[in-house]
C-alpha cells in the first residue's frame, strides 16, 4: 500500500489511477481534499507547526522588503503563485546583501549660514590666502569642490548657506553624504546664531538617521574680537542648545564636537588638525612613535605636520600647547619661504654640467642627503627646534629642551629611525585603501 499524507484517506484504487488524479497532494500541498472521509481528523489540511508559520512569515517579509528596495514593489504572493522552496521547507534563505559603496576621497563638508565665514576658512587654510584679503571674497552662490593633493587626498566642499539640502527634494543625498568624512558647521559668534543652531540641529538629526559614520564638527567662528569670558559663554550656550535638542530626539551620544576658531590666529589650524586626525586610520600608532621619540630624545613636543596646510596630523601624548604649535607653524613658513627663493627655480643645463665636470661625478651623487633638515635655536628661550622632512607632504617638527643641541648627532640617528617608520606606515596604509 503506498504512503499517504497525514490526514488523507488511502486511495481505493491502484497507484496508476492515483497518479492520474487531477488533484495530487504533491501538485497542491495547501489544498484540502474535496471529499474527506468521516473518519478523518477535524483538520484535513496539511499539519503546519507554529514555528514553520513564523519562518514563512519572516521569509515573506524579507522578500517584500528586498523587492521594495530594488524598486520592484511586489506585494504578497497570489493564490496561483509558486511558494519558494525555502519557505515550504521552513529554511530561511539568505537575504541578498547590497553592494558596498565605492571608496573615494574623504570629504570635508563646510556648511552653515550665509556670511558665516566658510569660504574665508577654506581660502586661508587650504589656499594660503592672507586673512586680511578675505574681506574681498564674494559670497558663495553654488557648491564649490576643491581637491587637496596632500599626504591623504581629500576633498573640501563649500556649500552655499542659502540652500537647505534636506528640505529640497532635488538633491541626491547619497552623492553628498555618501563618503565617510566630516561635516563642519560654521556659526558666526558675532551674529544672532539661533537660526543657525536650529538648522544645525535639523542637519544633525538627518545625518544621524541616514549617515551615522560622519563626524560632525561645529566651528564657533569669528571669536577673535570677543573676550575670553564671552567666548566661553557663547560656547556653553550653543553646546547646551544642541545637546538638549538631540536628547529630546533620542540621540544621546551623537559625535558632535565644538571648536572656537578665528582666521586671524592659529585656532583655525588647531581645529582642522583635530578634524583631520579623526580621518587617519591607526592614528594611535603614529602618536606612539612620536611619544617614544620624545621620551628617547627628551623632546618637549613633537608634531607631524602637513606642510601645505600647516595642519598637524599627529603629536605625542603630552597635552598640546598653542604656543609651541604657533612657533613650529611659523618655522615651517620660514622654511617654505627660503625654499621658494633658493630651491624652486630651475638651473640651466650648463650650470649642472659645470658642477658635474668639477667633481667628476653625477650631480645626484654629490648630494649629501636627499631630505631637508633644519635646526634653529630660539634666542629668548635657548630651545632648539628641529625640522626633518618625511616626504614631499609631511615634516617632523620637534621642540627640544635647553642644552640638548650638543647631542644633535645622536638625536639625528633616532629621528632617522622614526622617519623610516613613518614612511613605512603611510606606505602600508595607502596600500590597504
Amino acid at each position: 500500500m503506498p504512503l499517504t499524507s497525514p490526514g488523507r484517506r488511502a486511495p481505493a484504487e491502484s497507484s496508476s489511477s492515483s497518479s492520474s488524479s487531477p488533484s495530487s497532494p504533491i501538485d497542491s500541498p495547501l489544498r484540502p481534499d474535496p471529499a474527506p472521509t468521516p473518519t478523518a481528523p477535524a483538520s484535513a489540511e496539511r499539519v503546519t507547526s507554529p514555528a514553520l508559520l513564523n519562518l514563512e512569515r519572516v521569509y515573506e517579509q524579507n522578500r517584500q522588503r528586498t523587492q521594495k528596495r530594488d524598486g520592484g514593489g511586489v506585494g504578497a504572493l497570489g493564490p496561483g503563485a509558486q511558494v519558494p522552496a525555502a519557505a515550504s521547507t521552513g529554511v530561511k534563505s539568505p537575504e541578498p546583501t547590497a553592494p558596498a559603496p565605492p571608496k573615494g576621497k574623504p570629504r570635508l563638508l563646510l556648511m552653515g549660514q550665509r556670511a558665516s565665514g566658510k569660504s574665508s576658512i577654506s581660502s586661508v587654510v587650504f589656499h594660503k590666502l592672507p586673512p586680511n584679503e578675505t574681506l574681498f571674497l564674494e559670497s558663495t552662490s553654488r557648491l564649490q569642490k576643491d581637491a587637496m593633493a596632500s599626504f591623504m587626498d581629500f576633498q573640501v566642499w563649500d556649500f552655499p548657506g542659502q540652500i537647505d539640502y534636506f528640505e529640497a527634494s532635488s538633491f541626491d543625498m547619497d552623492a553628498i553624504f555618501g563618503e565617510v568624512g566630516a561635516l563642519i558647521w560654521v556659526i558666526d559668534s558675532q551674529d544672532d546664531y539661533l537660526e543657525a543652531v536650529a538648522r544645525l540641529n535639523n542637519t544633525i538629526l538627518n545625518v544621524q538617521r541616514n549617515y551615522p559614520n560622519i563626524n560632525i564638527e561645529v566651528f564657533i567662528h569669528k571669536v577673535d574680537g570677543l573676550s575670553d569670558d564671552f567666548k566661553m559663554e557663547i560656547h556653553r550656550d550653543i553646546m547646551i542648545r544642541v545637546q538638549d535638542e538631540l536628547s529630546d530626539q533620542g540621540f544621546e551620544n551623537a559625535p558632535v564636537n565644538f571648536h572656537l576658531t578665528s582666521i586671524y590666529d592659529h585656532s583655525i589650524f588647531e581645529a582642522f588638525s583635530k578634524v583631520i586626525q579623526k580621518l587617519i586610520p591607526r592614528l594611535g600608532q603614529l602618536e606612539a612613535m612620536l611619544t617614544s621619540l620624545c621620551r628617547t630624545c627628551r623632546f618637549e613636543k613633537a608634531y607631524l605636520f602637513d606642510v601645505l596646510s600647516k595642519i598637524y596630523i599627529a603629536t605625542d601624548s603630552t597635552p598640546a600647547e598653542m604656543a609651541s604649535y604657533e612657533v613650529c607653524s611659523d618655522f615651517i613658513d620660514g622654511i617654505i619661504d627660503i625654499t621658494e627663493v633658493y630651491g624652486s627655480w630651475a638651473r640651466p643645463e650648463a650650470y649642472h654640467q659645470r658642477l658635474e665636470a668639477e667633481q667628476h661625478q653625477p650631480l645626484a651623487d654629490q648630494i649629501a642627503c636627499p631630505w631637508a633638515e633644519s635646526c634653529i635655536v630660539l634666542a629668548d628661550g635657548s630651545k632648539p627646534i628641529l625640522l626633518r622632512e618625511v616626504d614631499k607632504y609631511l615634516a617632523l617638527v620637534a621642540v627640544m629642551k635647553e642644552g640638548s643641541y650638543d647631542k644633535i648627532p645622536l638625536i639625528n640617528m633616532n629621528v632617522d629611525v622614526v622617519v623610516k617608520g613613518l614612511t613605512e606606515f603611510f606606505k602600508i596604509t595607502k596600500q590597504k585603501k
